[in-house]
């Protein structure tokens, strides 16, 4: 199987996109200048505490306060492992604290952070409040996980904890001592930054997409690495250089004048992640919807009719869903509970079985699942760890003409697509693209200075135009190239810089 990772800058944007034999399966997009990212750690202040709820509400600097439960549960629930965290000290208002993101605001809720810092290395988590020590379930052999907890053991000091991960099989004793003492002096680092940081600012930013993706790789396996932007690839580069099982040589220049996303097919599939419709490879189809508290999935046979009898044709519908919300929930990052509602079967054993291979898909994700059995009414439910923010809110916005009921997609994406479009049409040959758009997403797309960067760099010389055109809505765009000495412009004609 060819595994490969796709990285490039685009708009402002950092985009990883993961394939197996040219199907994407994980896709990541951070904005370059992300204020925010979980595993960030601000100094906060209490701003109140509601005992009926158990929880503080702390002020960060974001734009809503943040939730802290008091009573914290466990956050490492993925990992095996023993010890309690450290009691901590009863909060009052105004108090100053440091706390660690540990998920996204949502909606109208507030981000959720936690007292119990962590710092995450290749090898290890390291845990400076916490007296726990646990070891990844991916590392199954017996004697190797005794061995690992043994060692993780002898490293921590008192009220410390830390956490194997699973690419820690094999490591030696030296290996993981550097790591935890650079994980120990970067918790220092972040305590001296307190003394003297404002309230509301971060004393620790996570590392960026590229670095968080290079460090979890699983080891071995990757086929390649391609990297669209110059910049980029000498710090994948750099990265690789640090992996012996992945090197250098594995990391790719992508020197094309077409978007590197389009030239190797991915695009269509990218564009397919901003429908709530997916369709079934035997003809059904799912729809995906996301509320406020959870995901809902609904299967459909579509125009599948199967070959014998209606239970077997829903049968093989729900086990062939069972594969793909697997691999929709990953592709998507949906985290957070979801609830599959899969059409009706008789037998139990049809049942039990949808319910087993749901199970098993979802297993091979990186991302912590918990799967609950199957209900009388056919409706599954299960938890995935939310590591990141979903790509619905990076594909889509809420729609300013329904009274936001209803979602476009968004400007960030949009001029993704257009930037796609242009690309091509200066591959061809051209040295002016011209482009019709919606007024109003181009009044966006120029705010946004989406494609400065593309201006200085690989675009350099040539020219874009925009042409408002009022018929067009925000999802239709129109890009031609042109050569001619001189353009014939409308007057409300205007030019990218």
């Amino acid at each position: 199987m060819k595994k490969e990772w796709f990285f490039d800058r685009i708009c402002g944007e950092l985009v990883a996109v993961y394939a197996e034999d040219g199907i994407v399966t994980e896709v990541s997009v951070e904005s370059e200048c992300a204020p925010d990212a979980l595993g960030n750690i601000y100094k906060g202040r209490v701003s109140n505490i509601v005992p009926g709820m158990q929880a503080a509400f702390v002020s960060c600097g974001m734009e809503r306060n943040c939730y802290l439960p008091l009573a914290e549960e466990e956050r490492f629930t993925s990992y095996d492992g023993s010890g309690d965290p450290r009691g901590e000290a009863p909060l009052r208002e105004g108090d100053e604290i440091l706390v660690q993101l540990v998920k996204f605001p949502r909606g109208n809720k507030g981000a959720k952070v936690s007292r119990e810092l962590s710092f995450i290395g290749r090898d290890l988590i390291f845990l400076p409040d916490s007296d726990f020590l646990g070891i990844s379930r991916k590392i199954e052999a017996g004697e190797a996980r005794e061995a690992l907890l043994k060692e993780a053991d002898k490293l921590r000091g008192k009220g410390e904890g830390f956490i194997v991960r699973t690419a820690a099989q094999g490591a030696t004793h030296r290996r993981l001592k550097t790591e935890a003492d650079y994980l120990r002096r970067m918790y220092r680092s972040v305590l001296e930054a307190a003394r003297s940081a404002p309230v509301g600012s971060a004393v620790y930013r996570e590392y960026d997409l590229p670095v968080k993706i290079m460090r979890d790789l699983p080891a071995g396996g990757i086929t390649r690495i391609v990297v669209g932007d110059e910049e980029l690839y000498e710090r994948v580069v750099r990265l690789a250089r640090m992996r012996a099982d992945v090197g250098e040589k594995k990391v790719v220049l992508y020197r094309g004048e077409r978007s590197m996303i389009a030239e190797f097919g991915l695009s269509e599939q990218l564009c397919s992640l901003a429908d709530l419709r997916v369709p079934l490879p035997n003809g059904g189809h799912l729809v995906i919807d996301t509320v406020e508290a959870m995901t809902v999935i609904d299967v459909n046979t579509g125009r599948y009719t199967g070959e014998s009898d209606l239970e077997s044709t829903v049968f093989d519908t729900n086990m062939e869903a069972a594969r793909e919300i697997a691999r929709q929930v990953r592709l998507r990052n949906i985290g957070g509970i979801v609830a599959v509602d899969f059409i009706d079967m008789a037998e139990e054993g049809h049942r039990n079985a949808v319910d087993a291979e749901l199970a098993r898909a979802l297993a091979a994700d990186r991302s912590k699942c918990r799967s609950f059995p199957m209900s009388e009414l056919c409706v599954a439910m299960f938890t995935r760890k939310r590591t990141n923010d979903d790509l619905r809110s990076f594909l889509l916005q809420p729609c300013t003409h329904c009274a936001r009921q209803g979602y476009t997609l968004s400007d960030r994406f949009m001029s993704m697509r257009i930037r796609s479009a242009v690309s091509d049409v200066f591959a061809e040959g051209y040295s002016s693209a011209l482009v019709e758009i919606n007024p109003e997403l181009l009044r966006a797309v120029l705010a946004g200075r989406y494609f400065s960067d593309d201006l200085r760099g690989r675009w350099r010389g040539k020219r874009v135009y925009f042409l408002p055109r009022a018929e067009h809505d925000r999802e239709h765009f129109v890009a031609r190239g042109d050569d001619s000495e001189v353009l014939s412009l409308p007057d409300d004609a205007q030019i990218a810089y």
